[in-house]
């Protein structure tokens, strides 16, 4: 099952011409620069602009084609703004309420506790919006649009909005709706590290046109592509926890690259989460090194090597567990090392972020 759309308009200067077809599951992420088309679609999705000749489909339902068009209210979504929208006569509790009252009883299939558990909004529910802050304020939104039971949840860069520590603190929570709830997302962002941590599916946007359309984890890596020549490029891979080491307050997780060291043991073993290794924080050896604080270290072979800016060189690894990894070093480095496609080496990370736990 997919989520289809076709959208062909002109809007003064502004063309768009696109022909989507993503996953019913997950997390889809729309990424490019401002003025690329990201929140046209995402409003084109939610029926809050009708255009014509579009054609929107979500599985065996058609919501527009032809002269048929489903309603904004009949869709069963919800759609998070990059300013939250609250009700600022209710408290958070009747916000909530209020979206959980937009969906009949008995086609409710996610209890209004399940929504405020899954946002961690059960200390906030009392209180008056006016009261929060931006991030409590952004996840409570989220809990109303998940309240309402949705089809699908759009979020228009929900974080964009918000002052750093702010962005630290809801993200946690929205990798948790990201593991545990059901309901397809599309996630709209600029941000590449966002993308990172949120996306399964990923749709590259430029100028009003699909550059690529594929698995994050596959496009997050390509040398040809704007995201592995970012400041934040990195890969993103799946691992399970498989042990602990109390005395270091270290986790070990089990991933595609291979063994992979975190700090921390609140994680239970078996669990499935996702870790993030940066390519900045990638170095690379000819032989696995002794006598070094580094503790993740991967044997991988050179895949590609691509020029990143006049100093720099981008290479692409491939672990002998077959994962691709990332690693940015300077160009008189890669010469030093003798760096060339098909070479076997160690990549050392320094450091390894934990996204989904």
């Amino acid at each position: 099952m997919s989520i289809e759309l076709k959208l062909e308009l002109e809007r003064g200067a502004f063309s768009l011409d696109v022909e989507l077809q993503i996953p019913q599951r997950g997390v889809t992420g729309l990424i490019g620069p401002s003025g690329s088309g990201k929140t046209t679609i995402l409003r084109a999705l939610a029926g809050l602009d009708r255009h014509r000749g579009a054609v929107v489909r979500i599985g065996n339902e058609v919501w527009q084609q032809g002269r048929g068009f489903v309603q904004t209210h009949r869709r069963r979504l919800g759609y998070v703004f990059q300013e939250p929208g609250l009700f600022s006569h209710l408290s958070v509790r009747g916000n909530v309420e209020y979206g959980a009252k937009r969906v009949a009883e008995g086609e409710r299939k996610l209890a209004f506790d399940e929504a405020v558990a899954m946002l961690g909004v059960e200390p906030l529910l009392e209180r008056n919006v006016g009261e929060l802050s931006g991030g409590e304020r952004q996840r409570v939104a989220v809990a109303r649009a998940l309240a309402s039971s949705p089809r699908l949840l759009l979020l228009d860069e929900p974080l964009s909005a918000l002052d750093d520590d702010a962005k630290r603190g809801i993200l946690p929570w929205l990798q948790k709706l990201h593991r545990e709830c059901g309901v397809p997302m599309v996630y709209v962002t600029h941000s590449v590290p966002e993308i990172a941590a949120m996306a399964d599916h990923l749709v590259i946007l430029e100028s009003g046109r699909v550059v690529e359309s594929g698995a994050a984890s596959a496009l997050l890596v390509r040398s040809d592509l704007t995201l592995a020549h970012h400041g934040e490029a990195a890969v993103v891979m799946e691992a399970t926890v498989s042990a602990h080491d109390a005395a270091y307050g270290l986790s070990r997780l089990k991933s595609p690259a291979g063994d992979v060291t975190v700090v921390g043991t609140e994680l239970a073993v078996g669990q499935r989460v996702r870790v993030r290794i940066a390519a900045r924080d990638v170095s690379i050896t000819r032989e696995r090194q002794e006598g070094t604080s580094i503790l993740n270290r991967f044997d991988a072979v050179v895949r590609e090597l691509a020029a990143d800016g006049d100093a720099q060189v981008l290479v692409r690894l491939e672990t002998d567990g077959g994962a691709a990894l990332l690693a940015r070093i300077t160009k008189f480095s890669a010469d030093a090392l003798g760096l060339a496609i098909g070479q076997r080496v160690v990549a050392q990370a320094k450091s390894v972020s934990l996204l989904v736990g």
